[in-house]
């Protein structure tokens, strides 16, 4: 596979989950991925456990940031070949026209920043890296657009680690 896909993962304040999920597909993806987080209110930081929790697995987060969707919705970036969701309040919420029209999906996970529990963190990393996983199985350059967005929010199921 010689294509490379940018992936936007969304979340309300950009603080955890979309930010765990950028940081894991980039890693994972191995150069035939492009990841971004953004959310719709951007909390303006990255939870110091989201932080903690990217390290414990041994991938950097150094250049994190919390921001807009507002970022990758103009004309000037980057066109997204994937919009993925994963809270379930982003999901829910009007989200702009995106360039190149994406497939969309929706992964749930539960907020860990809701409980602060270190434990909360590690489980919404593992059912990201579970979802991303399964994402990376997909022979995605025979499936057109519709079939990528079915087979994209199927994960949400398969990939669950509970």
């Amino acid at each position: 596979m010689d294509t490379t896909y940018n992936a936007l993962f969304l979340c309300t304040g950009n603080s955890a989950r979309s930010q765990m999920a950028e940081v894991l597909l980039n890693a994972m993806g191995q150069g035939h991925f492009r990841a971004y987080s953004a959310g719709s209110h951007p909390s303006g930081e990255v939870h110091p456990l989201a932080l903690q929790t990217i390290r414990d697995f041994g991938l950097g987060a150094e250049t994190l940031r919390s921001k807009s969707w507002n970022e990758f919705a103009g004309p000037a970036a980057p066109t997204m070949d994937f919009v993925i969701t994963v809270c379930d309040k982003a999901a829910g919420e009007s989200c702009p026209v995106w360039p190149g029209h994406p497939a969309m999906a929706h992964w749930g996970v539960p907020d860990p920043a809701a409980s602060g529990d270190p434990h909360a963190f590690r489980d919404a990393w593992l059912t990201l890296r579970r979802r991303i996983e399964l994402m990376l199985a997909l022979p995605l350059h025979t499936l057109d657009k519709m079939a990528r967005e079915q087979r994209l929010n199927a994960i949400a199921d398969e990939g669950s680690t509970s």
